[in-house]
């Protein structure tokens, strides 16, 4: 018995559309254009553009072979046995510790409305709701995933529409200052010199995490082999209007200097405007985007590379079974269970211990997206010598574009190791490869007996 194809079309367009708007644009956007001004638009172009490629890599491994386990069962067959159990942990690790920072923004948003309301019990219904969703079926996950991302699409194309009408017509009480000059004319394009746009790189990385999700889910889709396409083609009009399209609205509707670390681009641009409750709204949005980040990256993305775990003899073999459902219950129960750790932890720590936790995210995402790219460079090799059959949906400029965007992760790299604030993700990537290192001999000695569920299983996966 294998994974149920439930996704259809709608939920994978949707998920894809989700998993590239989060907290990163809603929150973290106001903090860059502080630090870099109008200049932050075009660090969002570059960092899309690089990943949009990494995705056009991955869609072209999930057309040439479907993989229950996503890009970490290519990592095992293009790089190695390690680098497929390297991949699968440090996935599971990346979006563990985000779920648990996504619970605690959720108890802090709900302060808004409630404060009165303990910020852990906010966390602990969130965990409860979303762990019973994830157990019913992946239909039914899907249906909750693509209505969170329907309100935080409506929350933008609101933002946007209303932005190009105060900029047309010059009404509300932005009307008088709004205006495209906004983009330039307060110390021009790099208002803070170019290397202050330089390090807002890492962070704008890090905005991204999750568009990735559209391969884990590639097990569990209806005609993978068109809708997996069709949702990456899609990308570039997703992050122009997105994050392109809203961050020229807002940066014309009001100006760059206005804004502080920690402001919300969004409710300052709403509040400018005048539109009642601005701040209820985008807190709102917001709320939605850290359900959503945990309910598609947290519980789902973790409890599937937990099983591919499982089925690789990378974990105990119980973590591959499933349930009549479809759905990996025991590895759901383990993630549930290790961010609710997160949730207790982050109530006894100070803020910045528990950053330093979740920083753990930015690095794993550049190692995972690297892994992907160069066991695309290595399926290549192989197509290029015969020995694999090409895939009808190919990566444009292979293998230039490869190694360009390989280049362009070293460099944010060199730029995390730049700030003292950004090092610890690196600090914690290397102490997390330590781990990984000393359980490989652990995970190699009973491989032997388990590298494989039985032939019914895996065969049962992928079909």
């Amino acid at each position: 018995m294998g994974y149920h194809r439930a996704l259809g079309t709608r939920q994978i367009q949707m998920l894809a559309i989700g998993g590239t708007i989060g907290t990163g644009l809603f929150l973290g956007a106001g903090t860059n254009i502080a630090k870099a001004g109008p200049s932050l638009i075009l660090t969002y172009a570059v960092a899309g553009l690089a990943l949009f490629f990494v995705m056009r890599a991955l869609g072209e491994l999930l057309t040439y072979r479907r993989a229950p386990g996503g890009f970490a069962d290519y990592a095992r067959e293009f790089l190695g046995p390690f680098w497929g159990y390297a991949t699968a942990w440090t996935y599971w690790v990346i979006w563990v510790t985000t779920g648990m920072a996504e619970l605690t923004a959720a108890g802090e948003y709900i302060q808004y409305w409630w404060p009165g309301f303990d910020q852990w019990k906010t966390a602990l219904i969130a965990l409860v709701v979303l762990f019973v969703i994830n157990l019913v079926s992946v239909r039914l996950f899907g249906e909750l995933e693509f209505w969170f991302a329907m309100i935080k699409i409506a929350a933008i194309v609101m933002m946007i529409l209303v932005g190009l009408a105060v900029l047309i017509f010059g009404f509300s009480d932005a009307g008088a200052t709004a205006s495209v000059t906004n983009l330039w004319s307060h110390g021009g394009v790099f208002p803070q010199g170019f290397g202050a746009t330089l390090m807002t790189l890492q962070m704008v990385m890090f905005a991204y995490l999750g568009v990735e999700l559209v391969g884990v889910t590639a097990g569990e889709a209806k005609d993978p082999e068109k809708n997996i396409p069709r949702a990456i083609n899609a990308l570039p009009i997703r992050f122009a209007l997105f994050y392109l399209g809203s961050l020229l609205v807002i940066l014309s509707v009001v100006s760059w200097t206005e804004f502080e670390e920690g402001t919300s681009p969004f409710v300052l641009a709403f509040t400018k405007i005048g539109i009642p409750a601005a701040a209820g709204i985008v807190n709102f949005v917001v709320l939605t985007a850290a359900l959503s980040s945990c309910n598609a990256g947290g519980l789902y993305s973790t409890s599937r590379m937990l099983r591919t775990a499982g089925v690789n003899g990378d974990g105990p073999r119980i973590l591959a079974r499933l349930n009549s459902r479809g759905v990996p219950v025991l590895t759901v129960v383990i993630s549930a269970v290790v961010m609710g750790i997160g949730v207790v932890v982050n109530a006894i720590v100070p803020d910045k211990a528990f950053e330093y936790i979740t920083s753990v995210s930015t690095g794993g995402a550049l190692m995972v997206w690297t892994v992907i790219v160069v066991a695309h460079m290595r399926y290549r090799r192989a197509v290029a010598a015969g020995r694999l059959a090409p895939s009808p949906y190919r990566m444009p400029g292979a293998p230039y574009t490869n190694v360009l965007v390989l280049a362009f992760f070293a460099f944010v790299t060199l730029l995390i190791a730049w700030e003292a604030d950004t090092r610890v993700a690196l600090y914690v990537m290397a102490a997390w490869m330590v781990v990984i290192a000393v359980g490989w001999p652990l995970v190699r000695r009973g491989s032997a007996e388990r590298a494989r569920v039985p032939v019914a299983t895996a065969s049962a996966d992928r079909t």
